[in-house]
Order: C-alpha cells, then structure tokens, then sequence
C-alpha cells in the first residue's frame, strides 16, 4: 500500500481482536503484538488463551451470543477484527452467525468503535450460495447496518500448515495415492497463502475509511481442487491418481473425508457445500489499493511445509506429552504429518552425568541395545545405495552440529542437555532421534524421541511395519542408557523408575 493510500493520522489506540484461539486469529496475534499495537482478545474462556498471549495483551471474558457480556469488551476500542463464524457448531450455524454479528454490530455503535475488518468467503452473490458461504456473506451486511465502516476481506481457502483446507488436502494426497474423486474437486479456487492473507488483515487498520468496502482477494493462481492436489503432491514427491466419479454426494463425500482427514463429518459436509461452487476473485480493487503481490499456490504450500519444519525444529516433543505424565503408546502418538514414539526414565544423577552416554552415542560405543540389528539395517541401507553404518562419528567424546553419527547427523546439540539427530539413510520418509536430559543436582529425567514423517502410504506402511522392534530396540536402548549413567562414578545407586 502507497502513503498515499494509508491513513497517516489514524491511531489505531486499542485493538480488539475476536476469534484468537482460531485459525486466522492465532496466526493475527503475534503479528500485531510484535507490531507493538495495544491488543484485546475476546474469549469465551479466558483462561485458556491467556497463557498463549504476550504479557502486554489483555484477555477478556465474553461472548458474541450473549449481548450484555459485550460493551465491557468493546470499551475504549477503536478497531474491532471480526474473525467468528459458527461452521463447527451443531445445529443451525446461520442463525448463531445472525445472532452473533447483530449483537457485536451494536454494542460496536454504542462503544464508539470506528472501524471493523471482517473476514468473510468468495462466492458469487447473483448464484444460489450454500449455506456456509451466504452465512459468511450475509454477517458482512449485518454489520455494516451497525453504521461503524466495514472493511470486509472474502477469500477462498487458505493455504498455511493446518488450516483447515490445507490438512484436507494433504490427508487426501498422503493417504490415498489412488483416489475416487468427485466433481467438486474440478471446482476453481483461488487459494491465498496464509502470510498474504495476514497482510491484508494487517494493511487494512490503515486504509483511509473512504476505502472501506468489500474486498475480494486470492492468490496468484486460480487452480481447481485436483490440481492443487496435484501441486502437493509434487511438493512432497508423491505420486498420485485421481479417478472421477460423476455424482458424489455432499453427505457422502464428508463421511468419505471423515474416513480419511482430520474432518469429521459435520464440518466436511458443510465445506464440500462451500466448495461445489467456484471461489475465485472477480472484482481485483484489492491488488490496486492494497501493496501485496499474492503467492501462487505452489509457493504457498512450499511455505507451509517449511514453516512446519521450522516450528518442528523448535519443537521438544516432552512438552507435548500429557501434563498428567501419562506417556504414548509404543505405536506412537501424531503430531502434524509426523508419528512420534516418545519414553522417559528416571536416573539419580545430575544432567551433567546422565548425558555422558547419550553424548557417546553411536560409532564404538554403539546404540546400547541390539546392535546387531542396527547394523542389519545399515547393510540393507547400503542395498539400496544408502550411507550405511561406515561413517561412524569423528570424535568418541565431542559432539558438534553437523557430525556424522554412523547413518545419522547431528541436527541439534546443547552439551548436557539435548541432542537431536536426523537420518541419513533411504526412507520413504525423513526421521529423527531426539534425547532430552533435564533435572536437578539429585536426580535426572531421559526422553527419548523417535520421530518420524511418512511420505504417502509406503511411508506410513513403513513406520508401521518397525514399530514392533521399536518397542524392542528403543526400550532396551533408554534402559541401558540410564544403566550407563549410573557407572559413570564408582557409586552406583539403582535407577530410580523406569516407565
């Protein structure tokens, strides 16, 4: 957006922010706090967004269905983000929807509240929308009727790692290399990257109020569902085919996403409604008014993948498991794309010497359980024109980002603390090895991690086909482990509990 087309002397003092604990609003967050705007954040439960703000965000309690819970929330704010729509609700999503703009729209004229950015979706208002989209439509004019300007963004699907459409598209394509498919996937979409879809939201507080109206917007593409499917597929290597059927319904292609995504049910029927229609953008005043040039689709998932592999990397997987201590079974638990195979023990040593072991991991020392049978899997990796087991490690003590350890690399490493390996070997899929050591001068806990994210239904075959000897060889492993820090010194007291 030009200076010309900002509204320099607006302040926009107070933001509200509603719908924060969703998708769109989760991702909003954390922009606007780095920003340095002063933020609120409407919550039904409080106390369970507050943990995720940042210390200068204040969360309140309220709820759009119950008017007198609002003008508390509205007070003294002068921007209001509408980012709430009922899809996942039972019973009717409209009248929620109805009810829930009518009373924001006026408890927002009675605040003084002097603009709204509302996200809406793309569909032809002259065609007969489904009922999903001329909800989301139809909250556009009711808060308009407020008499508080509107900016309304519609949009089509968003491409960001887990939005909704996003998880659609990739159970399909990672699950079924070969898949019936309805008419509805030959539905043009214009799918916008989630990045660019935040920039929008962002760039609108400072659009001068003579500009606001509604906004259609998209991505660079204009792909239908198959080919977008197809894109995925390119993106992690996969091949896949598509068999059209000419009728599938509505209620039975939900109850076939349920089978096979994240969906269930209500919500893929009501978004296979959206879907049979055509969502693209036909009216392009937001390339002129706004400084955004939107990612094509390929760009897009290539974004979100990477951004998964960034917040991967950052991940401990401990912090995950259940606060009450229970852990995962030995099939593992799923996290994303990725399964997880995660155990813990207990050893009375100091982290500085409960990590010895791990640090030594690999080469001479060996894996600490069934070593035959890593280097039987060295020796089918070498089969198939994979690094085997014949690097080893450079140094026996030392360990450094980067290193090899025999058909693992060194990805993460904080000395007495951490150590995460990625594999080298041939995978349908990529792995990892994590070790977490925490505690006190009296005692430590050892988690280990197995990771792994499967590429199609070879990949999954695979984790599935070896989880049995991981319950074998990585128990094994964290039990002698733990054994080897307790001979670290000559007083050797027993290993407190093993779960």
């Amino acid at each position: 957006m030009s200076l010309e087309q900002k509204d320099l002397n607006f302040d926009p003092g107070l933001i509200l922010l509603t719908g924060a604990t969703g998708y769109v609003g989760g991702r909003l967050l954390p922009v606007l706090e780095q920003s340095g705007y002063r933020v609120r954040c409407l919550a039904r439960r409080p106390e369970i967004l507050q943990p995720k703000v940042a210390a200068s965000t204040e969360v309140v309690a309220g709820d759009v269905l119950e008017r007198e819970t609002l003008d508390a929330v509205l007070a003294g704010v002068k921007v209001a983000y509408y980012l709430i729509h009922s899809m996942g609700v039972k019973g009717s999503f409209e009248e929620n929807d109805r009810l829930a703009a009518r009373n924001f729209a006026e408890a927002a004229r009675v605040a003084g509240v002097e603009r709204i950015i509302y996200l809406g979706g793309l569909g032809d208002e002259h065609e007969e929308l489904s009922p999903h989209l001329r909800s989301r439509q139809e909250v556009g004019e009711i808060l308009r009727e407020s008499g508080v300007p509107v900016l309304e963004f519609r949009a089509s699907i968003v491409i960001g790692s887990g939005s909704l459409s996003f998880e659609m598209i990739r159970s399909l394509v990672e699950r079924l290399p070969i898949m019936i498919t309805p008419k509805w996937v030959m539905r043009n979409a214009q799918p916008i990257a989630i990045e660019d879809l935040i920039g929008y939201l962002t760039a609108a507080m400072n659009l001068p109020l003579s500009d606001y109206r509604v906004y259609e917007i998209g991505g660079a593409d204009q792909d239908s569902y198959a080919d977008i499917m197809r894109v995925y597929a390119k993106c992690r290597n996969l091949r896949i085919h598509m068999i059209p059927v000419p009728v599938l319904t509505p209620y039975l292609s939900s109850l076939w996403l349920g089978l096979v995504t994240p969906l269930y049910a209500r919500i893929g029927r009501k978004l296979i409604e959206s879907i049979v229609h055509s969502t693209v953008v036909r009216d392009e005043a937001a390339l002129n008014v706004f400084d955004i040039q939107p990612m094509g689709i390929e760009q897009a998932i290539r974004r979100a993948l990477a951004n998964e592999d960034k917040a991967f990397a950052e991940t401990r997987w401990s912090d995950a498991l259940s606060s009450s201590g229970a852990l995962p079974t030995w099939v593992g638990v799923r996290f994303g794309t990725r399964l997880v195979d995660s155990r813990t023990t207990q050893v009375a040593r100091p982290p500085s010497i409960a990590f010895q072991p791990i640090q030594r991991i690999g080469g001479d020392t060996g894996w600490y359980a069934c070593n035959w049978l890593w280097h039987l899997r060295g020796f089918m990796d070498l089969l198939v024109g994979g690094v085997g087991m014949r690097r080893g490690r450079l140094h026996a003590e030392h360990l450094r980002v980067g290193d090899t350890v025999d058909f693992w690399r060194v990805e993460a490493y904080e000395p007495e603390h951490r150590l995460r390996l990625v594999a080298e070997m041939k995978l349908p899929g990529r792995a990892w090895l994590e070790f977490q050591v925490t505690g006190n001068d009296q005692s430590s806990t050892i988690t280990q991690t197995a990771i792994y994210d499967p590429i199609g239904l070879l990949g999954r075959l695979y984790w599935y086909a070896v989880c049995p000897l991981h319950h074998f060889v990585f128990s094994g492993m964290l039990r002698n482990i733990a054994k080897a820090a307790l001979q670290v010194d000559e007083q050797t007291p027993t290993t407190i509990s093993q779960k």
